[in-house]
């Protein structure tokens, strides 16, 4: 039984500090555009830029 009156305020001091952390990543902007990274992830850097294929195209002729 003296197990629980250490749990309790433990899980609840971490409870507390897991909804702090939410309040704060939310006023700093983490949550503004959840659409992008999910893009980010299917699309290659080098497609995006038609300059990066020209340039891999010309090193690959010569």
């Amino acid at each position: 039984m003296s197990a629980v009156y250490l749990m309790i305020p433990a899980a609840l001091l971490l409870a507390g500090l897991g909804v702090i952390a939410f309040i704060i990543a939310a006023k700093k902007g983490q949550f503004d555009d959840l659409d992008t990274p999910a893009f980010r992830a299917v699309f290659d850097d080098d497609d995006s830029d038609p300059s990066n294929e020209q340039d891999a195209a010309r090193d690959r002729s010569s």
